[in-house]
C-alpha cells in the first residue's frame, strides 16, 4: 500500500493541505451523513484535523482520490485476524 502514497501525497499539495486534512476533506465531500471521527494524544494534530473542514476539493480531485485508494487498490486486511474477527463494518461485499 506504500505504493499509493506518493500519488496520494500529490494530490494533497495539489489541494494545498496536509495529507491527513485531505483525507478527512474526502470524508466530508461523501456528504453530511458521513462524520469523520478522528482521534489524536496532541493539540497540534487536532488543529490541524480541524484544518480540514476548510480544504476545499472538487470533483475533479474527488475522482482522482478515489482512483488512487480504493478497494482494488489497497490490499491486505485493515486487522489481525483475531481483531477482525470482532467486528463486522469493516467488511465490504
Amino acid at each position: 500500500n506504500l505504493k499509493l502514497l506518493d500519488d496520494y501525497i500529490e494530490q494533497a499539495t495539489v489541494a494545498g493541505c496536509t495529507p491527513a486534512q485531505l483525507a478527512l476533506a474526502w470524508l466530508l465531500a461523501r456528504g453530511p451523513h458521513v462524520i469523520p471521527i478522528t482521534g489524536t494524544t496532541r493539540a497540534a494534530h487536532l488543529e490541524e484535523s480541524l484544518g480540514a473542514a476548510s480544504v476545499k476539493i472538487d470533483a475533479e480531485l474527488i475522482t482522482r482520490l478515489d482512483a488512487i485508494i480504493n478497494q482494488t487498490t489497497v490490499v491486505g486486511a485493515r486487522y489481525n485476524a483475531a481483531t477482525q474477527a470482532e467486528i463486522d463494518t469493516e467488511v465490504f461485499a
